[in-house]
């Protein structure tokens, strides 16, 4: 990066706040992408650290001006390539936007600043005790602005959605470096064209958030996590959209293969509950009322029986309760140094028992194991990719167009949560059309008409 060039973005942000030496960049240039798929970042680089929406307004002028691209960078938690610069860039950092700025009770909504970790805003709500956040995406080092723009889901959304179920309102820059302010503490909103939810999942190209309005909810203390065993994933499958058809909509609804759930448990010092059966649902129940919670459970168990339930187990206390979602959380990681690709395919959540049974067909056919956990109730499979002597296997774009097309096949999508960044845009003509793709180019260029933001990320 020329000199000139960091120069003037130090008189912006101050002479701390701008990085250029390599070692201390190197930890923004990657997110947490598969080695094996993830893109090579560009080095020539700078990492800038602005503290408000206007010093990020300034700095986008400057690079329009230069038309230079810019990489907005949350907590670096993605897993789809869409933080990574691959031409010389600006790196804007949000992490000095960390504050939380009001807490509504009337309202029942918070306003925070982008940069703001999830951690921070558990933390905050639980000084007052009375209201909780749904969203979980698994790492709670993620930031706020970098869930909102990656639409972020996980394993609550059986009963209270994703990210965009509960943004209310963005202070966003624009890409031309005007900041705009979207929504508002409403619920209902019908004036014009909605740009707010045109932001939610724009993955950072569209413009770069500097402040979020979540609702919240009321908290309850009923809580327990149910875990019920079954011998094979077809009965497993099979017994949740009956489960929802009663009415019964749990908190999450996840699944999970025996050896995936043992070999998580291990690698954190911990030992799965079940021995019988060879996979797991894991219900969290969260109920106004104590009788409730045990009415729903045991109507749970008698439905999951009905489909060849052969274990199950009531997790009452926090201690057990976390042991098993701890477990759940780090499935992705116990294999993480072995898989090539975690994909995130979804489809309608009845069409889940027949697309497992492709999944295992398909895997079959390539003479692999394809291990999968998911929120089964969302119709959202993870299904790792196994890397083979440490690289690729020589089937992988196979295998990988193989389930991406029993997933659309249903209906389904190629990404229900980690986003189509770098590593999945390639595929987008897989689910779309060359007009959807077009009009998709279209509203890009109509934001960031020099097409200096994220540059490479969903659309080209």
């Amino acid at each position: 990066m020329k000199q000139e060039i960091i120069n003037n973005l130090k008189k912006i942000v101050g002479d701390d706040w701008a990085v250029t030496e390599l070692s201390h960049m190197q930890s923004y240039l990657y997110d947490e992408t598969e080695l094996l798929i993830r893109p090579k970042a560009c080095e020539d680089c700078v990492v800038v650290k602005p503290k408000n929406a206007q010093e990020i307004s300034e700095i986008v002028k400057y690079a329009n001006e230069e038309l230079i691209s810019i990489v907005p960078r949350g907590g670096g938690t993605g897993i789809c390539g869409g933080a990574i610069p691959t031409k010389p860039s600006i790196i804007i950092s949000l992490e000095r936007l960390n504050k939380i700025i009001e807490l509504d009770e009337d309202n029942i909504m918070i306003t925070v600043e982008s940069g703001a970790t999830l951690a921070d805003l558990i933390e905050e709500l639980n000084k007052h005790d009375k209201l909780f956040f749904p969203v979980h995406p698994g790492d709670e080092g993620a930031q706020i602005g970098g869930m909102v723009v990656e639409n972020a889901g996980g394993v609550r959304a059986v009963k209270h959605g994703i990210m965009r179920n509960h943004i209310k309102a963005l202070e966003v820059v624009l890409p031309t470096g005007e900041i705009v302010n979207l929504g508002g503490k409403l619920l209902k909103n019908n004036m014009g064209y909605d740009l707010l939810h045109m932001m939610i999942g724009s993955e950072g190209t569209l413009g770069i958030v500097t402040k979020v309005t979540l609702k919240l909810y009321a908290k309850t203390n009923n809580i327990a996590t149910l875990v019920v065993s079954f011998d094979n994933r077809e009965d497993a499958s099979a017994v949740v959209p009956k489960i929802l058809q009663e009415g019964i909509i749990p908190l999450a609804i996840e699944y999970m293969e025996r050896f995936v759930s043992e070999e998580s448990a291990k690698h954190i010092g911990l030992t799965w509950p079940t021995t019988n059966g060879s996979v797991d649902l894991i219900f969290i129940l969260d109920e106004a009322t104590e009788d409730d919670l045990y009415s729903k459970s045991e109507a749970i168990v008698d439905l999951c029986e009905k489909y060849n339930a052969v274990d199950s187990l009531i997790a009452e206390s926090s201690k057990d309760q976390k042991n098993i979602l701890d477990i759940r959380s780090n499935a992705y990681t116990a294999f993480k140094e072995n898989v090539a690709d975690a994909l995130d395919i979804a489809v309608p959540s009845a069409c889940v028992p027949d697309l497992m049974n492709d999944l295992i067909n398909i895997a079959k056919k390539y003479n692999t194991i394809t291990p999968a956990v998911g929120h089964i109730a969302d119709g959202n499979i993870h299904n790792f990719i196994m890397a083979e002597n440490g690289g690729l296997p020589p089937y992988f774009d196979d295998i990988k167009k193989d389930m991406y097309e029993a997933a659309i096949k249903y209906g389904g999508t190629i990404t229900a949560e980690h986003g189509t960044g770098k590593t999945r845009k390639k595929h987008m003509s897989l689910q779309f059309t060359n007009r959807e793709i077009e009009i998709m180019s279209g509203i890009k260029k109509v934001f960031d008409p020099n097409g200096i933001l994220n540059p490479g990320t969903v659309i080209d």
